[in-house]
């Protein structure tokens, strides 16, 4: 459904003079007459009817069905590259001039928003000073934040003018206590006094990130008169769903804007024409695409001199963004960029590389060859990074965006594009390769302009949200929904009630007389989370699980949690006696949670001891899944967008510098390997590539073999070593075990971010393929709280070990849980699946699949680990320990009805009929 454009009723002279001053766009103009409309409806009141509210509201825009918060809260939905940060001066502007509103609250998801939003905000002398030009903001608004509100507080700064807060929400969550400590100077907490101020206005920039977020909570508690939301996806994940936001009143698509046609660039895909991806290897690939994504990019600028000359514009720099897929990958194309092979070296000072990895003066001198790309002194034209530039990063100098091993929906996303939407010169010019953002993807191009094509698509979906009706009560009236109410409750809420009694019960006659329920709980929670934390720490720093059962080791927790906890709450006026019970229930029950799963592990090294002579035998190089042909230099590009078009560019053919013979180039592929002695097998590598170039000249020419030798030299080599495999041989390695140690501690296995509503329960139905991808919770046996599985017959297991009573406890190791090595030279880190304990013994426990059973590689893993499971065995007989031995299980046999004892019983056997 295609809504007409909303035309106020009526536009003051101060909304027409802010726009006429700011040089607003029209979907910025229309955002602003509607914000006028709004604030004139409303009463900005402290203590507003929301139903009655929300009934005004929604009569002028049925999108609004909700406010979702405890106060008037509005939002504008904005495509990237719109200019949301001017809007927002211009509401601020708006509600100064109109409604006499000296007093705001800014936050922000993220550092890098923040600091941009207090710059655009505050900062005469920037360019993107968004209040430039109205004349009663000659004087730069007061700008309080997260860093300096304590220093504010003792100054006299609160007489007239406007001051506008701007917060990070993480500071904020943060923070919050100390805002509420009470302040001689002021009479009150600065958190008081914001909620004291009669006008406090909130806007919430980049809303999608926290409009779920318990944090917000704390925004409620400021009780602020209005809110204002800005984003440009009016919805939250929740899950594997969308939830749309209730209370958009405007919103302007990046669908919309690209079919107007003025203020984005047309982002297009590009592949080189007769292109076969499947042809090469995830290396090769990323290198074709690098190849191609410079190409487009020297042509895009010399484009851009032409035109800057041309029409007497400033010069645009144009740079590339090449997204990895981590860090070592970020490493890696940043070697290859800056080498002698890319180019002819021409890129090597003109690359950087941006990663969470990075620190101290090389993170901040890349930050600062960050911040400047948009100036032609800067030499950089290619930046790499991981995840790492999303909102808040604004350039209009990035033209090219090359995605290595994205899908298609990775790569078709806001958050990907979105960073080189905005145009240098303000609105498009008519030249295509100056209004067009390129995007290299040869292996999901296809992929991509389906995805495209699709109605829902965010570059055709125009209106993300609908216009809605309410349901209706019982006697046929509207009725509102109340403001949405988020979930605050942790997953130890059981506990926290707990010691919530426990407090009630043993605390002093005063204590009960003075604190409510509600505080008690809130104390509880507090005790509950530093116990925790401490505990955990002592077991971390000791390396013992046996550490918080000392005595003295006790008595230092008991007085560091209550030390804690009376700092944290200074307000309640909290005495030792006071919470001397309730801490140390939550001292033995944080130690028993901690050690009740937990299964010693002695620590060894297991290495390859002796190693013999090998080699490979003599063969003829199998080429018959080699028929490969010469790929057309011409890129083929395709607009995402409604109507797009597909179109050729001739960018002139760019290779690989060719700094030696193709052959010398494959050798180089195959001798990386540690298995490959060149002083023994350089014959045999030639003959076989002389065998692949024999093969290829048998339906091509002399120059369509170099160009696919040259092109595939990769798949080439790691064919040729694939069958170099096959004919390897050598002879037996043996392993020891070395420098046995008693049990220190489990290392932590799970280290991935995630939310709540991303946990699945162990027992969870779901299809087996989407079990890789999810993360679990729900058992009672193992020594962590959260899993990942690699298949459905691993998830399986796990149930298995829950149901059987046989077994005391389990876990999944975490990667450096074992020093176990194998293969050549120990170079390999063997990783067990499962440790299990039972009554008389602790299992390594390898599910492998029926047919991998009896591979190379799985029987040499099982001959190191036996060897850690004999030394250990011997270890704990003499230390009064529990013998252990390793079974590998076929997934045939893993069943959801299967006993572990009877799995393991079966192991063993098979294992001793082979031996």
């Amino acid at each position: 459904m295609l809504r007409e454009p909303y035309s106020a009723k009526s536009y003051s002279y101060n909304s027409k003079y802010i726009d006429n001053r700011l040089a607003l766009r029209p979907p910025q103009k229309e955002s602003l007459e509607r914000f006028a409309r709004i604030v004139d409806i409303l009463s900005l009141s402290k203590t507003p009817n929301l139903d009655e509210e929300l009934i005004k509201i929604r009569e002028l825009f049925p999108t609004l069905t909700s406010f979702e918060r405890d106060f008037p809260s509005v939002c504008f939905a904005l495509a990237t590259g719109i200019g949301k940060t001017r809007l927002m001066g211009a509401m601020i502007a708006y509600l100064h001039y109109e409604k006499g509103v000296n007093n705001f609250f800014v936050m922000a998801p993220n550092l890098t928003i923040y600091k941009k939003l207090k710059n655009d905000l505050g900062n005469q002398n920037s360019e993107k000073y968004v209040f430039r030009g109205l004349d009663k903001f000659v004087n730069a608004p007061r700008i309080i934040d997260g860093d300096n509100y304590e220093e504010f507080r003792q100054m006299s700064l609160f007489e007239g003018g406007v001051t506008i807060n701007v917060f990070n929400i993480s500071k904020l969550n943060s923070e919050s206590g100390r805002m509420r400590r009470l302040q001689e100077v002021l009479g009150q907490s600065y958190f008081s006094y914001l909620q004291s101020l009669p006008d406090l206005c909130i806007f919430m920039d980049e809303s999608h990130h926290y409009h779920a977020d318990r944090g917000f909570d704390t925004i409620n508690e400021l009780h602020p008169v209005l809110g204002v939301e800005l984003t440009a996806t009016p919805q939250i994940q929740k899950g594997a769903r969308k939830i749309d936001f209730n209370n958009v009143v405007y919103e302007y698509s990046l669908a919309h804007a690209l079919n107007d046609g003025l203020y984005v660039k047309v982002p297009a895909v590009f592949t080189r024409r007769d292109f076969r991806h499947e042809e090469y290897t995830p290396q090769q690939l990323d290198r074709e695409k690098l190849n191609d994504g410079i190409r487009l990019h020297e042509e895009t600028k010399s484009r851009l001199d032409v035109y800057a000359r041309t029409h007497g514009k400033p010069i645009v720099k144009p740079f590339v963004l090449v997204v990895a897929k981590d860090t070592n990958h970020s490493r890696e194309i940043r070697e290859y960029l800056s080498s002698d092979a890319f180019f002819h070296g021409y890129y090597k000072d003109k690359v950087l590389e941006i990663n969470s990895a990075q620190r101290g003066s090389e993170k901040d001198e890349n930050i600062e060859l960050l911040l400047s790309l948009e100036l032609t002194t800067n030499v950089i034209e290619i930046v790499i990074h991981v995840n790492m530039l999303k909102e808040g990063w604004d350039v209009t100098n990035l033209y090219t965006i090359v995605p290595l091993r994205a899908s298609a929906s990775e790569t078709l996303t806001e958050q990907t594009i979105g960073r080189g939407l905005r145009l240098p010169y303000g609105q498009r010019t008519g030249v295509d390769e100056v209004d067009r953002l390129s995007i290299v993807s040869h292996d999901r191009y296809q992929a991509i302009v389906d995805l495209a094509k699709d109605p829902n698509s965010l570059v055709r979906k125009v209106y993300y949200i609908e216009e809605q009706e309410l349901p209706e009560s019982d006697d046929g009236r509207e009725t509102v929904p109340l403001p949405t109410v988020y979930d605050t409750l942790t997953s130890g809420e059981s506990f926290t009630q707990q010691l919530a009694f426990t407090l009630r019960e043993t605390a002093t006659d005063e204590y009960k007389a003075e604190k409510t329920p509600d505080q008690t709980m809130h104390i509880a929670s507090i005790v509950q989370g530093i116990a925790a934390k401490t505990v955990v720490e002592v077991n971390r720093q000791v390396r013992n699980i046996n550490a918080i059962n000392d005595e003295q080791t006790r008595k230092w927790v008991h007085s560091s949690i209550v030390s804690q906890t009376i700092q944290q709450l200074p307000e309640l006026g909290l005495k030792e006696e006071d919470l001397t019970a309730v801490v140390a229930e939550a001292i033995e029950t944080c130690a028993q949670a901690l050690t009740e799963n937990v299964i010693p592990i002695p620590q060894s090294v297991v290495q390859p001891h002796t190693e013999v002579k090998r080699g490979f035998y003599d063969f003829t190089l199998d080429t018959s899944r080699m028929r490969w042909h010469p790929s057309d230099d011409t890129l083929l590009g395709t607009e995402l967008m409604e109507g797009g078009e597909t179109f050729t560019l001739e960018t002139g053919t760019v290779a690989f510098a060719k700094i030696d013979t193709v052959e010398n180039e494959i050798v180089r592929h195959i001798i990386v390997h540690d298995n490959v002695d060149y002083a023994i097998c350089s014959d045999l590598i030639y003959s076989l590539i002389e065998d692949a170039k024999r093969h290829f000249l048998s339906y091509l020419n002399d120059e369509e073999t170099e160009k696919v030798m040259r092109d595939r030299q990769r798949t080439i080599a790691e064919i040729i070593y694939a069958q170099m495999n096959e004919h390897f041989y050598k002879e037996e390695v043996s392993y020891r075990a070395a420098n046995m140690r008693p049990f220190t501690r489990i290392e932590s296995s799970f280290g991935g971010k995630f939310k709540s509503d991303e946990i699945y329960d162990l027992r969870a139905p779901m299809a087996a393929s989407d079990v890789k991808s999810k993360i679990f919770s729900g058992f009672r046996k193992a020594g962590h709280t959260l899993y990942k599985f690699d298949s459905d017959t691993e998830r399986t297991f796990a149930v298995v070990l829950e149901n059987d009573k046989a077994v005391l406890r389990w876990l999944r190791p975490a990667p450096r849980q074992f020093n176990i090595y194998w293969g050549q030279g120990g170079a390999n880190r063997y990783e067990p699946d499962f440790i299990v304990e039972t009554a008389e013994i602790i299992y390594m426990c390898e599910p492998k699949a029926s047919n991998k059973m009896r591979d190379a590689d799985v029987l040499e893993k099982q001959e190191a680990a036996e060897e850690y499971c004999r030394a250990a065995s011997e270890f704990n007989a003499e230390n009064g320990g529990k013998p252990w031995k390793y079974i590998l299980i076929s997934h045939d046999e893993i069943r959801p009805q299967s006993s572990f004892t009877y799995l393991a019983k079966q192991a063993l056997h098979e294992q001793l009929s082979i031996e």
